[in-house]
């Protein structure tokens, strides 16, 4: 039997690559969800505090979400990721008090999700998830790096330009019919951690 590849949170290796993101649940329930991205990996949670200066690459922080949005989408997303990590031979992941790793390309995804609804109404979370579903990863990914490169930033980049053409694109363009279910869509391993990605042979259209 083939000896399974050893990951941390959601297929997250940094023998592989140092490049993640982490996402930050507080103990206490009322805290929101910090979800940060990473370009070096440190084993000591000291060495992992978040920082918002602006000209800092690593330890970037992308999103501050309210706790009770985070636990309307925890669980989809939960589920999607661990799909796609068996077929990869990973194990699964868990979102657990503390600090969380996910891999970098998963960690745009995640990202994606929350800039569609950290300013949106709690009623259209669902139909968020519905349409975050119904794109392919390539899609979330593209749509990430667009928005990422001008608005990025947790704070600064909050309900401008691209950052809000995402909530507006996921949030207002209910999805009808029947979506592809997360078994439909497969990650291999040596995308999931590869250094660079061909950006530009990407044309999306949010459905």
């Amino acid at each position: 039997m083939a000896q399974r590849i050893k990951s941390e949170g959601f297929g997250f290796i940094s023998a592989d690559s140092e490049h993640h993101f982490l996402v930050t649940i507080p103990s206490r329930k009322k805290d929101d969800i910090y979800i940060s991205e990473h370009f070096s990996w440190d084993e000591t949670t000291e060495k992992r505090q978040l920082s918002l200066a602006l000209g800092q690459e690593d330890h970037k922080l992308r999103v501050i979400l309210p706790r009770f949005k985070w636990e309307q989408i925890a669980d989809e997303v939960r589920v999607c990721f661990n799909l796609r990590l068996r077929e990869m031979g990973l194990k699964s992941g868990l979102w657990k008090i503390g600090e969380t790793p996910v891999a970098r390309l998963f960690g745009k995804e995640l990202v994606l999700l929350c800039w569609a609804i950290e300013d949106a109404d709690p009623g259209v979370i669902p139909i968020a998830v519905r349409n975050w579903l119904g794109l392919a990863p390539e899609e979330r990914w593209w749509l990430f790096t667009m928005t990422n490169a001008a608005t990025g930033h947790a704070i600064t980049g909050r309900n401008k330009g691209w950052r809000k053409a995402v909530r507006f694109a996921l949030t207002e363009n209910p999805v009808s019919g029947d979506l592809p279910q997360p078994t439909q869509i497969s990650t291999p391993l040596f995308l999931l951690h590869e250094k660079e990605t061909p950006w530009n042979n990407y044309q999306v259209q949010v459905r």
